[in-house]
């Protein structure tokens, strides 16, 4: 997994954002983050975390937080239950990514590898939003990776998620994104429990709507 500081100002307290699938800096880099260092992880082809552990070891923070949205929920509570945050957060995501009952269905995740194609990127990339100006804002800031990578990537968690043991529900709060059309809402509330989430009407991509993002941040780090 790679690194990438968003925000580093020197503050108290830091979150680390495990963004989703074929995510880079680019589509994050101009959201506003008041008083804590934002660490942007990404790129799961590599699942060792050293990385990041040498990001936040250079820092003595008081508090660090845990962002984790789409297949970033799996990849934090896999790889990231030993760290020791102040408070852990769920978002668009589950602990069984690739599951036809708790993630995305077996057969479109196997899908979007066999048919992978710059179309089928866009047509993702146009699911992840609920308004044609996010989708537009996005597409102006793709992630500076190739598509051979992005499949690697896929294929590389497809792969993780089967030979890996169920990973540690660790999360003090679970975000189910309603409107999403990349993960199943019904698939996240069947993962987490009814009575155990708490669901918004939110797309699988909702960082882009500045009342979201100053919600999330409240949440990460109030609980």
């Amino acid at each position: 997994m790679k690194t990438c500081w968003l925000q580093r100002e020197g503050n108290p307290h830091c979150i680390v954002f495990m963004a989703g699938w074929g995510m880079a800096p680019e589509p994050f880099v101009q959201l506003p983050c008041k008083n804590a260092d934002l660490l942007l992880v990404y790129d799961y082809r590599d699942l060792e975390s050293r990385t990041l552990l040498d990001s936040l070891s250079d820092n003595d923070y008081s508090q660090i937080f845990l962002l984790a949205w789409s297949m970033g929920v799996w990849v934090a509570a896999t790889c990231l239950a030993d760290i020791p945050f102040a408070h852990t957060t769920a978002i668009g995501g589950t602990c069984r990514p690739v599951d036809n009952t708790s993630g995305i269905p077996t057969d479109i995740f196997s899908a979007m590898i066999h048919s992978f194609s710059e179309d089928t990127l866009n047509n993702f990339y146009a699911a992840m939003f609920g308004s044609r100006s996010e989708t537009e804002q996005f597409m102006a800031n793709l992630p500076g990776r190739t598509p051979a990578e992005l499949k690697e990537e896929l294929i590389c968690l497809q792969t993780s998620c089967r030979r890996r043991e169920p990973a540690t529900e660790f999360f003090s709060q679970c975000l189910v994104t309603g409107r999403d059309r990349i993960f199943p809402a019904r698939n996240q509330i069947r993962a987490w429990g009814r009575n155990n989430c708490t669901t918004l009407s939110w797309p699988h991509f909702p960082f882009y709507h500045q009342k979201r993002w100053a919600t999330l941040l409240s949440y990460v780090t109030h609980g």
